[in-house]
């Protein structure tokens, strides 16, 4: 296996960042000629063109964006890796994660693991797309899904979700929203990524057929959350997720907790080899009984 040199490949990520040679020049504290030099020699070696060039400027093709999403990570864990070990930063521990539990979940306690472990330098990503531990883009994931993942990644359960029918108390009032049939007449928002689907919640707690039009639709659940606070509908999400929304009572749930689906969707996951480290293992500790703070509440 022949791997292109690790020059080219920062130059080839550089220009596809900035979209620009002259930029990526500056970033690599090189000549624009010097960096336009390595990606030229990256394409020949790959015998295929990676950039699209004109007067105009320079953009991905089509090729070049599946590269870049291929090797972006790596590229940034080899820099990241670099730079810790430049500054002597030995505990270093990178944490991948669903966007939404990301978010609105560990970002609001990472405050305590930081004062719990100083020594740890915590490095966190968030996308939809699990990482690739082949690729060394993290030392642990926080999956969202159906557990369906080789046999050699560990796999531990956070907590169980409840999902219920979120929406502002403005909303309830305005629409005199009491019974389950009356959704069928307001605006729903619809969570793409979601593993409930309305379809599936009318199915347990409903006859009536869930609508197949809906008010709004996002990849996210900040943002479906964000729209049942200004009012754009009735959203069906994590109460975990929601947990913020609730406390300050932007959101409720207008049918209570009886009528939430209960499911296991998030995970850690993370490769066994690196079952012995003792940054990873701190934060399994430290995750786990977040988890279990949350479950109790």
């Amino acid at each position: 296996m022949s791997l292109p040199p690790t020059a080219q490949l920062l130059a080839f990520d550089a220009v596809a960042r900035r979209s620009s040679f002259a930029l990526a020049a500056t970033e690599l504290h090189l000549t624009p000629s010097a960096v336009s030099h390595q990606v030229a020699k990256l394409e020949a070696q790959l015998g295929i063109r990676l950039f699209e060039r004109n007067a105009h400027g320079v953009w991905l093709s089509s090729a070049g964006e599946s590269y870049l999403a291929r090797i972006s990570g790596a590229v940034a864990a080899i820099v990241t890796a670099t730079e810790d070990l430049k500054h002597g930063v030995g505990n270093s521990l990178y944490v991948h994660s669903a966007p939404s539990i990301a978010s609105l979940w560990l970002m609001p306690r990472l405050r305590g693991f930081a004062k719990a472990h100083p020594h740890i330098a915590l490095n966190l990503s968030a996308a939809h797309t699990p990482s690739d531990f082949e690729l060394g883009q993290a030392d642990v994931d926080i999956r969202y899904g159906v557990p369906q993942w080789p046999a050699n990644l560990e796999v531990e359960p956070l907590f169980e979700e409840l999902i219920v029918p979120l929406a502002s108390p403005e909303f309830i009032r305005e629409h005199r929203l009491k019974t389950i049939e009356q959704l069928l007449d307001v605006p729903l928002i619809q969570s793409n990524v979601s593993l409930i689907q309305w379809a599936d919640w009318f199915r347990k707690f409903s006859a009536a057929k869930a609508p197949e039009r809906f008010a709004v639709r996002f990849d996210r659940a900040q943002m479906s959350l964000d729209a049942a606070t200004q009012g754009l509908g009735v959203a069906l999400e994590s109460v975990v997720n929601a947990g913020g929304h609730l406390a300050d009572r932007k959101l409720v749930a207008p049918f209570g907790m009886s009528k939430a689906v209960k499911v296991k969707a998030h995970f850690v996951v993370y490769p066994s080899r690196n079952a012995g480290r003792a940054p990873l293992q701190a934060f399994l500790t430290w995750v786990h009984q977040e988890a279990a703070k949350t479950r109790q509440r």
